[in-house]
């Protein structure tokens, strides 16, 4: 055999590290944990929990099951819930006026976790598509054009609710431009400084979202494409832009969404802005892996840590994911990823 290094072939063994779990553990770059968890959570009234055909093993959370479950996830070490309501077809309408009525369901979802997890942090989403008969993230004209100024004075409304009802955070997820800094004075003038906003900040119009719709029961409502204001998937530089401007109004944190196709958006946005950075694994994600699980393609288990440490590995502070109490009873069973 001809010798590199003659005497001494090879000096340096990467092997060597790796060659016991107690080193591979010693030596990992990247480290997943429970606090890395965000929970996104679907609630429907009544007091039975909905299964999701779309989304194996996801349901809608009953009213009267929302307050356990919440304490279940601070147990597990999750700090924070993510809202979304799924909403009645009776209760929707062209101008989304639901999303602004203190009694509607996320607000009262918001009371009940408050009452069971005091000490876990809620998130509400703040855009208008779980609410509107067109399905749309915003207010729509005779043309069926969004209307962005006129979306965003009640997107504001709608904040100002959610942080009454007691909401620790505020999450704007529908890409209107200045909504940021707008929700941002509202939530001030009405003594709500506190009141922490991760904005998602880029936000694809993605293939990705289907089962979610499902899930808040916009499936079949929505008319038209959100093309005019989510991001077109060919572009990274206009993220870095979305970015810097929901930052300059305000924004605590970012999201990027959705996840594993985006993660070198996400890697760019933590390494050119240093901010708390949020990657959400969406439903179609979630659905894939199951489906590849159960079909026996592969191991549901491992393949879920994989993509968590993904998101870490490109810079993401966090995750929201529908396996996140799943994730974090393995977590907290073995203390550490084990290799």
């Amino acid at each position: 055999m001809t010798q590199l290094f003659p005497g001494r072939f090879p000096a340096t063994r990467l092997r060597r590290t790796r060659a016991e779990s107690w080193s591979r553990r010693l030596v990992a770059e990247t480290a997943l944990s429970p606090n890395d968890l965000i929970w996104p959570v679907f609630v429907t009234h009544g007091d039975e929990n909905e299964p999701i055909a779309s989304m194996p093993g996801v349901e809608r959370y009953s009213l009267k099951n929302i307050g356990r479950a919440a304490k279940e996830a601070y147990d597990l070490g999750i700090p924070l819930i993510a809202l979304f309501p799924y909403t009645e077809p009776d209760k929707r309408s062209d101008d989304g006026r639901e999303a602004c009525n203190i009694d509607n369901l996320v607000c009262r979802a918001i009371g009940e976790i408050r009452s069971h997890a005091p000490d876990i942090g809620v998130m509400a989403d703040v855009a208008l598509d779980p609410y509107t008969s067109h399905g749309q993230d915003g207010l729509v004209d005779d043309m069926g054009r969004i209307l962005n100024d006129e979306t965003v004075a009640v997107l504001c409304r709608q904040a100002i609710t959610q942080a009454r009802a007691g909401c620790h955070m505020i999450a704007p997820s529908d890409m209107m431009d200045g909504r940021i800094g707008t929700i941002r004075n509202a939530l001030d003038e009405e003594g709500f400084q506190a009141v922490q906003i991760m904005s998602y900040a880029a936000k694809y119009a993605s293939a990705f979202y289907g089962p979610f719709r499902d899930a808040v029961g916009s499936r079949g409502v929505l008319k038209g494409d959100k093309k005019t204001y989510q991001m077109d998937p060919a572009n990274s530089e206009e993220a870095l832009r979305e970015v810097a401007m929901d930052l300059a109004e305000g924004a605590d944190s970012v999201i990027v969404k959705p996840g594993m196709p985006y993660l070198d958006i996400v890697s760019r946005v933590k390494q050119q802005f240093g901010v708390p950075t949020f990657a959400y694994q969406v439903s179609g994600e979630y659905a894939m892996l199951v489906a590849a699980a159960q079909s026996g393609a592969l191991d549901q288990d491992a393949a879920i840590f994989e993509s968590l440490l993904a998101f870490k590995r490109a810079g993401a502070d966090g995750i929201l994911s529908y396996f996140a109490p799943k994730a974090a009873r393995i977590l907290m069973q073995h203390d550490t990823i084990k290799p």
